[in-house]
C-alpha cells in the first residue's frame, strides 16, 4: 500500500463522495479490518447512469467480483475495474443499502444512521443529488450462501478482512463515487455478534474507513484492459 499522504476519511456511520476521472484509481482501505463500506459510482455528467450490481452480475456471471473484473452501469457500460484486492476477496453484490425502514424492522423507534441517508448526504456535500439509492457494492460484507439444494439461503457473518486490507478500482469513465462506513450495529456484518437483538444496550463498534485517489501512473498502463464481451458494451 502507498504511504497514504492524500487519505480521505470516510467517517464512521457517515458518507463521503468525491470525483474520479477516467484512468484514475480509487483505493478503499478497511483501516480497522471489520468495517463494511457501501460503495456507489455514478457517471459524472449523467447521474442517471450508475453502477449497477444486477447488471454487473450479468456481465461477469459471478456473485463476487474478483481482480480483473469490470463493474458496469445500468446501461451495461464499464464504469470501474477491480485491479487490486489484498483481502480474501469476500464482498457482497446482493444486499441493498440499509435504511430507516430496515432499522424500524429491527426495533429502532427513533433515529438511526443509514447507508441510504449517507449516500444522499455525501452527494449533497459536493452539490449533487443522486436520482435513487441503487444497490451498492458492499466492500468486505460477508453474506454466505448455502447450496442450491438447500435453497441458496443467505445469512450475515462478520467480515473476514483484516486491518489495512484495501481494494483498488480504476475509473473507466469520469464518475462520482460515494462511500458509506456502514452504521449497521445490530447485525454481525461489522464484526460483532447480534447481541443487540437480545439486549438493546449492545451495539457493534462502527469505525472510520479511508480512501485515496491514485493517478493513472500508479499502475501499469496495460493492467487489466477492459475485455471484449458480449455481456456489456465497450465504452
Amino acid at each position: 500500500m502507498t504511504a497514504g499522504c492524500n487519505l480521505v476519511t470516510i467517517p464512521a456511520r457517515q458518507g463521503k463522495a468525491l470525483h474520479l476521472k477516467k484512468g484514475q484509481f480509487i483505493r478503499v482501505i478497511n483501516t480497522h479490518g471489520s468495517q463494511v463500506v457501501d460503495t456507489w459510482a455514478f457517471k459524472e455528467d449523467d447521474l442517471n447512469e450508475l453502477m449497477s450490481m444486477e447488471h454487473t452480475r450479468s456481465a461477469i456471471l459471478c456473485l463476487l467480483p474478483k481482480v480483473g473484473d469490470v463493474l458496469v452501469t445500468n446501461k451495461r457500460r464499464p464504469i470501474l475495474t477491480l485491479v487490486e484486492d489484498t483481502s480474501p476477496g469476500v464482498h457482497d453484490t446482493c444486499m441493498s443499502a440499509c435504511d430507516i425502514y430496515r432499522y424500524r424492522g429491527l426495533g429502532v423507534a427513533g433515529h438511526h444512521d443509514s447507508c441510504t441517508d449517507n449516500l444522499f448526504k455525501g452527494m449533497k456535500d459536493i452539490g449533487l443529488v443522486p436520482p435513487e439509492c441503487p444497490a451498492p457494492f458492499n466492500l468486505w460484507m460477508n453474506v454466505p450462501m448455502t447450496s442450491a439444494q438447500d435453497g441458496g439461503k443467505l445469512h450475515f457473518a462478520p467480515p473476514v478482512s483484516k486491518a489495512g486490507d484495501h481494494v483498488t478500482m480504476r475509473a473507466e469513465m469520469d464518475c462520482v463515487m460515494c462511500f458509506s462506513a456502514c452504521p449497521q450495529d445490530m447485525l454481525p456484518i461489522n464484526g460483532t455478534l447480534a447481541k443487540a437483538l437480545l439486549d438493546p444496550s449492545e451495539r457493534a463498534t462502527i469505525y472510520d474507513a479511508h480512501c485515496e485517489v491514485l493517478p493513472e501512473s500508479a499502475f501499469p498502463a496495460d493492467l487489466f484492459p477492459v475485455p471484449k464481451s458480449k455481456y456489456f458494451l465497450q465504452g
